[in-house]
């Protein structure tokens, strides 16, 4: 894997030190004997699968959670950290992926908050005019062109995540633990953050950075601490590995493939769109999906590949166009038409638009196949209904205490695969994979396409929208590529290369 210049591993003196660092809850152990070192001025990795342990380390980091055993060690000396207010006053900041920021307030506001300035506190009366100025000294040192009055509300994502780091800076913190940070973010916005990471650590601000995305972790991170199963495995330099070899510690196993394509016979043509347009997002698309195929979708951000799929299934309305399902032209106006006709549709964000998290598992499991569990005088078979969702759970090795667990609680992983159980159910001969692996590790990305693979040997056609140029190379039959809410390209497995779909989704191909 080719990598970015350094700009050095920090100073080789640490700043944190973890040993032996266990935490149990009741029924589970979290932790145990977890050891980690992140550097002066490093950007240090925490990686592993879900449910390895990061998340419990962090908190335990931020004074959330407090450990049952182990040491915590800063700059050389032995400290405690019981609550978040310990944490703060160390310098350790944690930005999570749902920002504590409040919508309505200013840049300047949110910065401050809780720590005010005043030009009289006997009279409350708030030193605006420090509070900006220091803000927006803040703004400059990061290359952020806010005004610190502006409200928070009003900003995208990537400034809403820069506003955190400017509060984090303010309270002086020497350690910035990022969760996630790029899952919300456009890849100009992603640069963006590198380029502001990589001057944070020149000024000796040290990073853990957590993330499912090896290509971004090798760009931006010197070392990285690799946990699994809740124990410490390895801590590696990240110039001197590969992306196979950081796998093969965080799953345990060699994964021979990470992309484990199986060949299939194309099948009779499963889905027709013919004409489909949507004033102002959509013109004009065409496409067919087979039988025993998966065919992948790419396509920069707001090129329509999502609003398309929403269009086929009935979720937001069309101006024009025909759909075909194995031949036959359908109607689809409603979810609810798209699921009796045979299509399923696993959305990109599956908290908000494809479970219902406050109910159970077997409840989401069902939620699309209630027509065939009714009784003749309409009533819910309720041993059939649990005996189907016992069987996916089993099927998918969902993990997960039993099929009345709230699916909030469970692991991003397994809530995708909850998602596809309630699709499987209905037995749907066409699935839609809108961006099925956002946010799951690598070792669940890997049962993802083995659960494709099984749905393709038993003649569903399956539609992938991806923005992981790897996985739809690896995975894909075919490649349809959408430019501004237009099909751009097709290609063939045999055919497809980065560098045509790139220009392709650029608009700066005629499909040669």
């Amino acid at each position: 894997m080719s990598m970015e210049s350094m700009t050095g591993n920090g100073t080789g003196e640490d700043l944190l030190r973890l040993v032996g660092i266990s935490k149990s809850f009741p029924g589970v152990r979290a932790l145990h004997n977890v050891h980690m070192e992140v550097r002066k001025g490093e950007v240090h990795a925490l990686l592993g699968e879900n449910g390895a342990g990061k998340s419990t380390l962090m908190k335990i980091l931020s004074g959330a959670y407090t450990r049952d055993s182990g040491e915590i060690y800063w700059e050389g000396k032995k400290i405690e950290i019981g609550k978040p207010k310990d944490s703060q006053d160390y310098g350790i900041a944690i930005i999570y992926q749902e920002f504590n920021l409040v919508p309505q307030l200013s840049i300047a506001e949110n910065v401050w908050i809780g720590r005010e300035k005043f030009r009289n506190r006997a009279l409350h009366l708030l030193d605006w005019k420090e509070m900006y100025r220091q803000t927006q000294v803040l703004m400059d040192e990061l290359h952020l062109p806010l005004d610190p009055r502006r409200p928070v509300e009003g900003l995208g994502v990537a400034h809403q995540q820069m506003v955190e780091i400017a509060k984090a800076l303010s309270l002086d913190a020497r350690l910035l633990i990022m969760d996630e940070p790029t899952s919300a973010l456009t890849d100009s916005e992603i640069q963006q953050l590198f380029d502001l990471i990589r001057r944070l650590r020149e000024r000796g601000v040290s990073a853990v950075f957590i993330s499912h995305h090896l290509d971004e972790v090798f760009q931006i991170c010197d070392r990285g601490t690799i946990l699994r199963d809740g124990e410490y495995v390895d801590t590696v330099e990240l110039d001197k590995v590969s992306e196979d070899d950081l796998i093969q510690l965080m799953v345990g196993r060699s994964l021979e493939q990470q992309f484990p394509k199986i060949e299939t016979q194309r099948g009779q043509e499963a889905l027709r769109v013919e004409g489909l347009t949507r004033k102002g997002v959509l013109h004009d698309i065409s496409f067919s999906a087979y039988s025993g195929e998966i065919l992948g979708v790419a396509g920069l951000v707001g090129a329509g590949r999502t609003e398309t799929m929403r269009a086929i299934f009935g979720a937001d309305k069309i101006d024009g166009g025909t759909v075909k399902v194995f031949g036959k032209p359908v109607k689809i106006s409603s979810p609810k038409e798209a699921i009796r006709a045979g299509l399923g549709l696993l959305p990109e964000d599956r908290k908000q638009q494809g479970l219902v998290l406050i109910l159970s598992v077997l409840q989401n499991i069902s939620m699309a196949s209630l027509d065939r569990l009714m009784g003749s005088l309409g009533l819910l078979r309720l041993k059939e209904e649990k005996k189907q969702a016992k069987t996916y759970v089993d099927r998918l090795r969902i993990l997960t205490p039993g099929i009345d667990q709230q699916v909030q609680y469970l692991s991003g992983g397994n809530q995708q695969k909850v998602v596809l159980a309630k699709w499987l159910a209905s037995q749907s001969k066409v699935l839609i994979f809108d961006e099925p692996t956002r946010g799951i590790d690598v070792g669940a990305k890997v049962e993802v396409y083995n659960l494709m693979n099984s749905l393709i040997q038993n003649n569903v056609a399956v539609i992938m929208v991806s923005s992981e140029m790897p996985e739809l190379l690896g995975m894909s039959d075919r490649i349809l590529v959408m430019h501004e809410g237009c099909v751009a390209a097709e290609f063939e497995r045999a055919e497809a290369t980065q560098e045509k779909i790139l220009a392709a989704a650029m608009g700066a191909d005629d499909n040669g």
